[in-house]
Order: structure tokens, then C-alpha cells, then sequence
């Protein structure tokens, strides 16, 4: 079933970039723009599926990593029929920022059906809560699941890993069908309370993958930890509560509502980046981003949590498309935006081989960046 997830989320992560493209298709063709291809996959090409009436190419290509949209005449110099070029400012403001709207809107729909259906609640910083209108807002389920694991602490000598379930703990191996053997774990607060209520003792952990014993610390060395530059824990682990709550009416709202609260968590998330490269921390502006292979990650892990975290994080993923399309970086659909404008403000011809060099520039920076995101996203989970 995992595994289904996995797949699902990663397909549907590829439909995301298809979902833009087509963005641009739709408006492109509105505003009197031909589309000489629309592909699914980026090249090589394998084949073309169908040419339509209009003379666009469906094709599919080697690569499953999203789609493309070719127009006729892409550079803003040209000037021939059903050329891009030529359509009016606002024309190809529109063809431009199709994507990113195709993107939120997406992103929009995902938020509503799960605020409706049941949405994860997640750990925001700083303890902000997650939007939701609370009248209107009932909790269907709660888990408390393994955040941080201490390394050779009680918990990790057990076997016990991030992201594992805990539901019970007792003192009897084989007793778990006796109910006064064994406390059942509700929230993170009653896994303290009850790994301190035992502390020094041999408990056995029910977890989602099976069954672990643990030698919970004493009291005593809890206490002294506390007054060291490295405080541990009865267990050594860190909990947090992954609860899934619903709305009715309100839902349609919580959408927008979301939209609006991780937009402005992921625009201070690439401020904070910018900052900390400027200042040289390029470690710590490294853990505010991730690539593919942390996409692939989040998606593995957050499987086994079932279909609701995996629609959350695909709806997030396809907010963070939208908001970094509207960025002015060359290459992007911000940046191509932005160069235009710039040329038009100042009555500068954008000839082609300028556009050329300042979008080719760009995506040369970014593909070193998407090279770079990837080898420390592999130190980082592998």
C-alpha cells in the first residue's frame, strides 16, 4: 500500500508541471498564440501522439519529468502570425502567469477537498497554528508519531525510527490483550507522562511495524542530563501529534486560507535562504530548501501516514510551482515577465539574442542549483 502511495504521489507531482503547461497552452491558444507542441515528458521524443486541427503536436517524450508547451515565434522580438511576439503586452502577460494560476487554483482545490475530507495538521514554526476556521472544525483522528530519534539513546538502541507509530506501552510483552497492562498513547503529552511514570524500568513500545523493548533512564540521569549543555529524555525521542481534523461549509475557505498562510511561509522560507547565502551560512540556507530527491523522500516517508498527507503535500508542492514561477529569475515565467517589462519601460527592443543570453544565463544558474539542491539532499537522507 506504501508503495501505491509513493507512486501516486510522484505521479501526481509530474501532473502538477502538466497542469501548468497546460496553463499556457489554453491562454496561448485564447490569445491567438499557435501551440507548435504540447509534450508530456521532456525530450528526447518518442513519438507524436496527434497532430489536432490547429497544427499542435501531442507528444510523448523520454523523460517523465512533467511536460512543455512550445509557441510559435517565443522570443518577444517576433513578429510573424500567431507568433508570441506579437501579441499585445498584456496578451503575453497572460499566456505568461497561465501556469501559475492553473497552479494555485490546483492548489486551491486540493486544500478544499481535504479541509473537507479530513486534512493533516502540521508542525508550523514557531508553533503558528494551521489555519482553519474553528467553529466550523472537528478532529476525526490523532496520532503520535516519532519525530527525532536521539542517536544511541533508549529509544534508537530499540530499534524505535522516525516516523514510527506509537500506540501503547507495557511492562508485559504478551499481556497486550489484558487492557490494565498496558497504557494507551493518545497524544505526545501522555508518552512524557508515562515514560516518566516508569522511569528506570523495561517497557515494551507498540508501534505501526511491531513490538520494541526499551530501558527507560532513571529519574535521576534525566535530572542531571538537565543541567548540561545536552538535556535527554526518558525514551530519547521527541513526539509531536499528527492529527487530522474536518470541516463542512467552511471548507471552500480553509482553501484560500491555507494558500494565503503557506505562501507567506514559503516566500519567508526563500527570504531567510537569500539572507543566510549572503552571510556565507550555506549550510543553514540549505535546510530551507529541497530538489527531487527530497520531494522523493517526504513522499516515501509520509506513505505509511496514508492518502490525506500525501494530497497535502502534493497540493504544497504545487503552491510552491506557483509562487516560484512568479519569482523575477531569468528562465522562469517571473523572470520572462520580468525582463519584458523592463525592456518595455525603458522602449528597448528585447532583440532575441539578448533574451537569449539573459534566460540561457538563468537557466544554467539554475541547473547548477538543482545540482547542487541534489547532492545535499542526498548527504542530507541518504
Amino acid at each position: 500500500m506504501e508503495i501505491l502511495l509513493l507512486i501516486l504521489g510522484l505521479g501526481l507531482f509530474v501532473g502538477l508541471v502538466i497542469v501548468h503547461e497546460f496553463g499556457h497552452f489554453i491562454v496561448a491558444r485564447r490569445n491567438g498564440v499557435q501551440v507548435e507542441e504540447f509534450g508530456l515528458g521532456l525530450p528526447p521524443r518518442l513519438m507524436i501522439i496527434k497532430t489536432d486541427k490547429q497544427g499542435t503536436k501531442f507528444t510523448l517524450n523520454a523523460l517523465p519529468l512533467g511536460g512543455f508547451v512550445k509557441l510559435k515565434g517565443e522570443h518577444d522580438g517576433d513578429k510573424g502570425k500567431q507568433e508570441f511576439g506579437s501579441a499585445s503586452f498584456w496578451s503575453k502577460t497572460k499566456i505568461i502567469l497561465a501556469g501559475v494560476l492553473m497552479n494555485l487554483i490546483t492548489a486551491w482545490v486540493m486544500f478544499t477537498i481535504l479541509a473537507f475530507i479530513g486534512i493533516p495538521k502540521l508542525p508550523l514554526p514557531g508553533g503558528t497554528e494551521q489555519f482553519t476556521i474553528s467553529s466550523d472544525t472537528r478532529v476525526v483522528s490523532n496520532k503520535v508519531l516519532v519525530g527525532y530519534v536521539e542517536p544511541n539513546g533508549p529509544a534508537d538502541k530499540a530499534g524505535i525510527k522516525p516516523g514510527d507509530r506509537i500506540e501503547y506501552i507495557t511492562d508485559c510483552q504478551n499481556c497486550l490483550d489484558i487492557f490494565t497492562d498496558r497504557e494507551i498513547i493518545s497524544d505526545a503529552q501522555d508518552l512524557h507522562v508515562t515514560a516518566q511514570a516508569n522511569a528506570g524500568t523495561t517497557q515494551y513500545i507498540y508501534t505501526n511495524r511491531g513490538v520494541s523493548q526499551v530501558e527507560l533512564r532513571t529519574a535521576e540521569e534525566v535530572e542531571a542530563s538537565t543541567k548540561t549543555d545536552n538535556p535527554k529524555g526518558y525514551m530519547g525521542v521527541i513526539p509531536y501529534d499528527y492529527t487530522v481534523q474536518r470541516s463542512t461549509w467552511s471548507a471552500p475557505i480553509v482553501g484560500v486560507g491555507l494558500i494565503g498562510q503557506f505562501s507567506k511561509l514559503t516566500y519567508s522560507a526563500l527570504g531567510s535562504t537569500i539572507t543566510s547565502l549572503f552571510k556565507g551560512h550555506g549550510s543553514e540556507a540549505s535546510q530551507n530548501v529541497s530538489g527531487p530527491v527530497g520531494i522523493f523522500v517526504v513522499l516515501r516517508d509520509g506513505a505509511s501516514l496514508g492518502v490525506n498527507y500525501i494530497l497535502l503535500i502534493v497540493a504544497l508542492l504545487s503552491l510552491t510551482l506557483a509562487i516560484m514561477n512568479t519569482l523575477p529569475i531569468p528562465a522562469l515565467d517571473g523572470g520572462k515577465l520580468t525582463v519584458m517589462a523592463i525592456f518595455r519601460i525603458f522602449k528597448r527592443e528585447l532583440k532575441p539574442k539578448t533574451e537569449e543570453f539573459i534566460h540561457g544565463t538563468g537557466y544554467i544558474a539554475l541547473l547548477l542549483l538543482f545540482v547542487l539542491i541534489t547532492v545535499v539532499d542526498v548527504r542530507r537522507f541518504f
